[in-house]
């Protein structure tokens, strides 16, 4: 299979993206409610006080979009504020320690990667999104079939 026929594949977490997005939304929707409610606000006052709510979702949106995208020729990460891409070359291996949150990616330059969009919150699914991972790595690394001379 060439590099355009190849698909890409995303994977993210289930149970931090239905908290995240569902702690977001309830938090703003109570702030929102309590701020038209109680008397004595001022308007600047209410406007803070939704100002806050707002900021409340947003950072809990940075904790429900984290993803793994799998292109053809490049891994992206998405973390809470960083995105990385990395090149299926330089990627050796998938961990996931017993006791670590999240999977992390093992570098060819010694160092790891952390990967969020593989949560051990998500179990059975997550170990095997992990499995998946690693099995694309032997797929699109760097000792790939038919692409040694």
């Amino acid at each position: 299979m060439t590099d355009e026929e190849l698909p890409t594949i995303v994977l993210r977490p289930r149970l931090v993206r239905v908290a995240g997005y569902a702690t977001g939304l309830l938090t703003l929707a109570g702030v929102v409610f309590w701020a038209l409610v109680i008397p004595g606000f001022t308007p600047g006052g209410r406007a803070v006080l939704m100002g806050a709510g707002v900021v409340a979702l947003a950072i809990c949106h940075l904790e429900a979009r984290v993803r793994l995208i799998a292109r053809p020729d490049t891994l992206v990460v998405v973390n809470h504020l960083r995105t990385r891409t990395v090149d299926w070359a330089e990627v050796v291996g998938v961990s996931f320690p017993m006791g670590d949150p999240w999977a992390h990616l093992d570098l060819a330059d010694g160092t790891t990667l952390d990967t969020m969009a593989l949560q051990r919150a998500d179990g059975r699914r997550a170990v095997a999104a992990a499995h998946r991972l690693a099995a694309l790595v032997r797929e699109r690394g760097e000792a790939r079939p038919g692409t040694l001379g």
